[in-house]
């Protein structure tokens, strides 16, 4: 059952070094505060995994978090490319990252896999595509009943996910609404998650056609961090901070200026630096 903890505790009880980590979010629901915790705890050689990376994971490759990351899709949305991903793998700073690409449908299915104990994922898929020259994990099989030739892919099994969510009530079940992901797929296939709200209510509201409830024995801890997907957007909480990842752009170019961001919104500050961003915009 969901242990309810602060978010140091949190990170500190469920990531360690070393791990295949997921943070999960589709534009929305991104867990900046728990990544920022994962720096300030200096994990390291962390394996990460997402199907749609953006600013956190550039912010985790760039403060030497990791040394491998698996995805579909990487960048600053809407921006342009991630400078301190593209940094460590291009030039090996401030160490040297291994990627492995695949489709988004890929991903998914892999995350579906592993959800479902199964040591692989096949889908159609990656038909005269250029992917399984790059990736050797991608295979093919036969259909036994059709004959037909069918992708597969390894299951995407996690040490850790990790996702927000706009609240959870006090029994420990959480409740996403909006845009989702795979962020119920994710914490399946997980050994430990941990999830951060925006808030603990006595009693969830009636889901909305778009929406996720994850029962309290699928989640290993709760933090409550009012703001904690900033500068992505909570629905019914606070928009996306749009200039925010105008701003990344120039900040991530340079190493120094990374740094000196990282030093004083990251290192210096807790969880708390979000409730700023935690006012009602619904």
């Amino acid at each position: 059952m969901a242990e309810f903890l602060k978010l140091s505790e949190a990170i500190e009880a469920n990531v360690r070094d070393g791990d295949a980590v997921a943070m999960e979010g589709f534009t929305h629901l991104i867990p900046f505060a728990a990544g920022h915790e994962i720096i300030r705890q200096k994990r390291k050689r962390l394996s990460l995994i997402r199907m749609t990376p953006d600013l956190i994971y550039d912010q985790l490759i760039g403060m030497g978090c990791a040394e491998r990351m698996t995805f579909s899709w990487g960048g600053n949305p809407g921006v342009g490319s991630l400078h301190r991903f593209r940094d460590a793998y291009q030039n090996g700073w401030p160490n040297k990252i291994e990627i492995v690409e695949h489709s988004h449908a890929a991903m998914a299915n892999a995350y579906d896999a592993a959800a479902a104990g199964l040591p692989f994922a096949v889908f159609r898929g990656y038909r005269g595509a250029e992917l399984p020259r790059v990736n050797p994990s991608i295979k093919e099989v036969t259909c036994p009943y059709t004959g037909e030739k069918l992708a597969t892919v390894p299951a995407v099994n996690l040490d850790v996910a990790i996702i927000h969510a706009q609240k959870a009530d006090r029994k420990g079940n959480v409740l996403l609404e909006g845009i989702v992901g795979v962020q119920k797929e994710a914490v399946l296939a997980a050994k430990r998650s941990v999830v951060t709200v925006e808030e603990i209510v006595d009693e969830l509201n009636t889901p909305s056609p778009n929406s996720v409830v994850l029962p309290g024995w699928t989640v290993k801890a709760i933090a409550v961090v009012p703001g904690g997907a900033h500068p992505s957007y909570t629905q019914g909480y606070y928009k996306r901070d749009n200039a925010f990842y105008k701003a990344w752009d120039e900040i991530a170019r340079d190493r120094d200026s990374f740094l000196a961001w990282m030093e004083e919104n990251v290192l210096k500050k807790g969880p708390e630096a979000f409730a700023a961003h935690a006012k009602k915009a619904a």
